[in-house]
């Protein structure tokens, strides 16, 4: 395929643009891409995932010096594990090591919740084989609410999610 803009080089750039609900898609070469602004994957203008959580991450300690409202970074935030510092891990984008995430969770939630809404993946389900998968989700939701209504005292409704947990939990052995 060529470049649509000069037609002379092959395209090596594929880029999807979609404003307004209109999808539009170019095939460019790196010169005319150059020429029209737009980022080339590993050149220094280029757009990253590690500059859009950096700019998070920066936009969080917007404002009165406190990122999202908890203070600075403590100078001890520092993972036990391989020495790497919040403060490095916002500059690169990277964790050193799987331990981080335990030792950074109170800095990552935040982030994670306004990146993706929520702290917890929940992923697609396959809708063919995924009746057990929802079942098992139903149940968990089923468990926190009668928790809660145990907590407030609630105890028939408490009994009442008790027996739905208990016959969908039959009807996951079932289909095992």
């Amino acid at each position: 395929m060529y470049c649509q803009e000069c037609g002379k080089r092959p395209a090596t750039l594929h880029f999807t643009k979609i404003v307004n609900g209109d999808k539009t898609e170019f095939h460019i070469c790196e010169s005319c891409a150059r020429e029209k602004g737009e980022g080339i994957p590993g050149s220094p203008n280029s757009f990253s995932i590690h500059s859009l959580l950096s700019g998070l991450m920066d936009f969080q300690s917007m404002g009165n010096g406190s990122p999202g409202g908890l203070g600075a970074p403590p100078k001890s935030a520092r993972c036990e594990e391989c020495g790497l510092t919040y403060s490095q891990f916002s500059k690169i984008g990277r964790f050193g090591c799987s331990s981080c995430y335990k030792h950074f969770t109170d800095r990552l939630d935040p982030l994670l919740k306004r990146v993706h809404g929520s702290t917890v993946h929940s992923g697609k389900i396959p809708k063919r084989s995924g009746g057990q998968i929802q079942r098992k989700r139903e149940i968990e939701e089923l468990r926190q609410d009668m928790q809660r209504h145990i907590e407030n005292e609630e105890f028939e409704e408490a009994a009442s999610l008790r027996d739905r947990i208990r016959e969908l939990e039959r009807q996951n052995l079932g289909t095992s």
